[in-house]
């Protein structure tokens, strides 16, 4: 069963599990998505569908806060607030060696034939910007426990504005080559803040991982 954060008339936010796909993939595994459908469908006994927009994704292999919107309204008004980057996004990463606190500026090109995003020089026809901010940094051992704010919402941005500076994340495989097979990557969105889409109260939601190598 998914851990549920918070449910209202409105929003459904929940704690993802790890290696779930947010949405149906090619892999046809059972994704999130339909998870919650399914829950919602025998909480409330509704017949047939329920209706659950989907908000923004985390990478399968990624854990973490998300939210959902439950109706047409609020997936609208959500949906909005992403396109504007007022959702405050915090993520708990360990990459490889130290790495000062910062902010990060890139563009980046995805390659949708391989999943894999790229930064590109900033006058690249395709690239898109892409802004994160490290908010704080611990080292040991070589590894770096870092606290990241994520500005924009380009496809794997932590992971390849991290790895393009020397500083991949622990444990991810497509990005490190020095990852393990059977590794779980350290990366976990920890807080998710935003705007609830009637009251306009603004809501903030955690959830603290225990990030391998830092227990």
């Amino acid at each position: 069963m998914v851990d549920i954060l918070y449910e209202d008339n409105h929003l459904l936010v929940v704690n993802k599990p790890i290696n779930v796909a947010s949405q149906l993939d090619q892999s046809n595994d059972k994704d999130l998505l339909s998870l919650l459908k399914d829950f919602l469908v025998k909480k409330y006994n509704k017949p047939g569908d329920a209706y659950l927009g989907l908000i923004h994704r985390l990478d399968r292999p990624v854990g973490g806060v998300m939210v959902f919107a439950k109706t047409s309204k609020a997936a609208s008004r959500l949906s909005d607030q992403m396109r504007r980057n007022s959702f405050t996004k915090i993520y708990q990463v360990v990459c490889e060696k130290e790495i000062k606190p910062q902010i990060l500026e890139d563009y980046l090109i995805k390659d949708r034939k391989t999943n894999t995003s790229y930064v590109v020089d900033k006058n690249h026809p395709s690239g898109k910007y892409a802004k994160l901010e490290i908010l704080s940094s611990t080292t040991k051992d070589n590894l770096s426990h870092l606290t990241v704010q994520l500005i924009t919402g380009r496809s794997h941005q932590i992971r390849v504005q991290l790895s393009s500076r020397n500083h991949p994340i622990w444990g991810d495989q497509r990005y490190n080559p020095q990852a393990k097979v059977g590794q779980q990557i350290a990366l976990f969105a920890s807080s998710l803040s935003f705007d609830h889409p009637t009251t306009k109260e603004r809501l903030t939601f955690s959830c603290e991982p225990s990030l391998y190598p830092f227990v």
